[in-house]
């Protein structure tokens, strides 16, 4: 069992044991967030659905991203991933939504460089929260020995995998902080973007 699968089930068993669901956002992760959820025995107690919103305009039209604000800064911000987030619980009725957004590569995208990544999560009755991640990246674009995927390739997976341990460990640390969805709404929240 890998890191991701053990946090997905804690993450589905948290919710299940409040009676909660969960609907995600996903760009740079492609629905690898999804896959892993659901690849989860029982998922489907909690688990509502996803929204896999590549295209920028999808993010504006199906997730009620302001258009205005994916304009001034494009689609791989904080605001965005907070945005995305509780647009998708809103779109899939959920009590939680959790999203993804970045640059995987292999070219820099709305000016970030490759491995700028947002996770961020909206609980019921708080602000959303986003974290940015930090991922490690080295550009060699050579092939693997043997003829196998390239470096950037390796990278550009690597990115990917850890957005989804990135995304999971977030809403785990949600889960546990907001105790039922009511903590920090009476704590008034902050909604801040998280180092």
């Amino acid at each position: 069992m890998t890191q991701a699968d053990s946090r997905a089930g804690g993450v589905l068993a948290l919710l299940a044991e409040r009676g909660q669901t969960l609907a995600v956002a996903e760009s740079l992760t492609g629905g690898l967030v999804a896959a892993e959820i659901t690849g989860v025995p029982g998922a489907s107690r909690v688990f509502r659905g996803s929204v896999t919103a590549y295209a920028t305009a999808l993010k504006r039209d199906v997730l009620g991203v302001d258009g205005a604000l994916l304009e001034e800064r494009g689609a791989v911000d904080a605001e965005v991933a907070r945005r995305m987030a509780h647009g998708v619980r809103t779109v899939l009725g959920a009590d939680w939504g959790l999203a993804t957004t970045g640059v995987a590569g292999p070219d820099p995208q709305d000016g970030q460089p490759v491995g700028t990544v947002y996770v961020a999560v909206a609980a019921p009755g708080s602000p959303a929260v986003a974290r940015k991640l930090r991922l490690a990246v080295g550009r060699s674009g050579e092939p693997a020995a043997g003829g196998g995927a390239t470096a950037e390739e390796r990278e550009r997976a690597g990115i990917r995998t850890e957005s989804v341990r990135g995304a999971l460990e977030l809403l785990y640390d949600e889960l546990i902080e907001n105790a039922g969805g009511q903590d920090r709404e009476q704590s008034g929240g902050n909604g801040c973007l998280q180092p």
